[in-house]
């Protein structure tokens, strides 16, 4: 980075990651990131508490966090990734990304309240507009979910 590009200050808090991606509650899925290189990868997490709205029906009495919303959490960190990489490069009013495909997701372990979800995003590759990402999703060490994620730039109304 040069003296004129900003820099990334860690950890990214929710109040700055609600400046880069449009998710509200109960959608924000993100709470912190922790780690990151530019164009490359991101570490961030997600607290998983009994007040989650979905627990009230996923399920009753045996609360699971459902695997889509893992999935969305791991999107939005790949998108965290996008927005910061541009934000480091100087670009302020970058583009934001929908979520298009989700190839070879795996469950492997439920996630629960009183987890920590560890979302590990790495940039496999961006051409045309288009973001390929490898997802993983960790508590305890232990990998909980993980799939690939393509990504495409919103289009210009």
């Amino acid at each position: 980075m040069s003296e004129n590009t900003p820099a990334i200050t860690l950890p990214v808090t929710v109040e700055q990651i609600q400046k880069l991606l449009p998710h509200r509650y109960p959608f924000l899925l993100v709470d912190r990131v922790i780690e990151i290189v530019p164009e490359t990868s991101i570490v961030a997490l997600k607290n998983v508490t009994i007040n989650e709205p979905f627990f009230n029906g996923h399920f009753p009495n045996h609360p699971v966090m459902p695997g889509v919303l893992i999935i969305e959490a791991m999107a939005q960190a790949a998108g965290l990734l996008t927005q910061l990489s541009n934000r480091s490069k100087g670009l302020i009013e970058a583009p934001l990304f929908y979520l298009v495909k989700v190839d070879n997701a795996r469950f492997t372990a439920p996630v629960v309240p009183g987890d920590q979800l560890r979302f590990e995003v790495t940039q496999k590759r961006v051409m045309r507009g288009m973001g390929l990402f490898l997802a993983r999703s960790v508590v305890d060490g232990k990998e909980v979910a993980c799939c690939e994620l393509m990504c495409a730039a919103r289009a210009e109304k």
